[in-house]
């Protein structure tokens, strides 16, 4: 299905699938699993079980802050592509990338505040039918 006729649960599904890939290919190792949601004006991707062996071994060490300022880093690197994909998907604009991990990078979470769509139809045009709009009145 092309990604302009993708909605609900299979919009959510291909914004987990791509996600997850991106993050896989840029890190070396994909989360086991990934889930996202589009509600609105947001959307949250949620990756789970994702950190690679140096992470695991360098919170073994005492490390977990390394791992914290690693996946921080790789996070502000990918966020070009993260958020691409994201509009790419949900044909919207980003306005705002967020983006965080627990001390293991085992778990993460991608935030993206999308611009508002705009309005459709006649209530877009007549302040007499958009309540929104009654209020600038």
């Amino acid at each position: 299905m092309p990604p302009s006729e993708l909605s609900g649960g299979g919009l959510n599904a291909a914004l987990a699938n791509e996600l997850g890939k991106l993050i896989a290919d840029f890190t070396g190792r994909g989360a086991q699993r990934s889930r996202a949601f589009l509600h609105q004006d947001v959307v949250i991707c949620v990756l789970e079980d994702g950190a690679t062996s140096a992470e695991k071994n360098l919170v073994a060490a005492g490390k977990a802050d390394l791992v914290r300022v690693q996946r921080d880093a790789l996070q502000r690197a990918m966020a070009p592509q993260l958020i691409a994909a994201v509009e790419r998907l949900t044909r919207r604009t980003v306005r705002t990338f967020l983006s965080g991990s627990d001390d293991t990078g085992g778990s993460s979470v991608e935030a993206f505040v999308l611009e508002p769509e705009p309005a459709a139809g006649p209530a877009a045009l007549d302040p007499q039918i958009d309540p929104r709009r009654q209020k600038e009145r």
